[in-house]
């Protein structure tokens, strides 16, 4: 079935326009396939919140794609399959309703599609999913949702997702549809991302589960909400007490029930991202990964960048440059 017929991109059998259009559309990337011998066609609905396109190349075809910082990129196989890589060494095999992939802002990925392989990709701002997570966690999310690579379409979360996308893309094909209301349009789209957020395994599932939900730490909320406050000041078990009217000995207990981690722990958790944050935005030709670590209080570089390693996968000089 053709999704999102109403708002076509484009229908062809160049290489380079199929290139182009996806480009334009979702993110720059290498596309390699037989020299104008696909049939690609790619049909697309944007607003703010999120990017829903049809997307088939009816040959096989291989997209190679950079980190691109800012977007979530959702991709629903619903015919055929595609194999699928990232640049921290994961696989994953996708199959017809059954499994997708999370393309993470901050990996290379490469797509290998099978000639019957048609797709519903998503393309999220980070913004919109982060704030959105924020909202059903009740705190602020100041790191990149690291989902793993696969999508599990067969468990009740799974069909849950594909269901919502399905049901998305078809109303807004109606003339009469969700494009002519744009309150349930948004409605809709916010319940997408929640089924995402679901659906996908990631570091803050166990918190949507209400597994350790943060909404209900008592004490701890303060505690919390002062950290993310204060990640650039000078922090201490003790005054960390001080702020949630605890001993240190309690406090380190509260922590270690509710998240799984002693205070400080957390707090670095929270500086090493806001470290990562700020080497993302930063011009790699006048910074220097040093100074971003001093800044948030890392003064031994071989120690920052082992801990930065372990929590991102990649040292910080290589987000530096990205």
């Amino acid at each position: 079935m053709e999704y999102l017929a109403s708002t076509p991109v484009i229908d062809t059998h160049s290489l380079e326009e199929a290139r182009e259009a996806v480009s334009r559309i979702y993110l720059p990337h290498e596309l390699v396939g037989p020299q104008d011998a696909i049939n690609m066609r790619l049909n697309a609905l944007s607003d703010r919140n999120m990017t829903l396109g049809y997307l088939t190349y009816q040959a096989e075809a291989q997209l190679t794609m950079p980190a691109t910082e800012y977007c979530y990129h959702v991709n629903l196989t619903i015919s055929g399959e595609t194999n699928a890589s990232r640049s921290d060494g994961r696989r994953e095999r996708t199959v017809a309703n059954r499994s997708g992939v999370v393309l993470s802002p901050v990996q290379t990925n490469v797509v290998r599609w099978s000639p019957e392989a048609e797709q519903l990709i998503l393309k999220i701002p980070r913004s919109s999913l982060e704030s959105h997570l924020s909202d059903l966690l009740g705190q602020p999310v100041t790191t990149v949702i690291d989902f793993d690579f696969g999508l599990d379409l067969t468990t009740a979360s799974g069909r849950a997702l594909l269901r919502s996308v399905r049901f998305l893309a078809t109303e807004l094909d109606h003339p009469a549809g969700l494009a002519a209301m744009p309150l349930a349009r948004e409605q809709l789209e916010a319940y997408v991302l929640t089924s995402l957020l679901h659906a996908g395994r990631h570091q803050f599932s166990a918190a949507l589960a209400g597994d350790e939900d943060t909404r209900r730490l008592g004490r701890l909320s303060s505690v919390v909400a002062y950290i993310e406050e204060h990640a650039d000041r000078e922090i201490t078990p003790e005054s960390l007490a001080r702020v949630g009217c605890v001993s240190v000995r309690t406090l380190h207990a509260a922590f270690q029930d509710q998240l799984g981690e002693s205070p400080m722990a957390y707090v670095r958790r929270i500086r090493l991202s806001r470290a990562r944050a700020e080497l993302l935005r930063s011009d790699p030709r006048k910074t220097r990964v040093a100074d971003v670590a001093m800044r948030w209080g890392f003064f031994h570089q071989s120690r920052f960048a082992q801990q930065y390693r372990d929590q991102f996968h990649e040292l910080p000089s290589v987000t530096l440059q990205r």
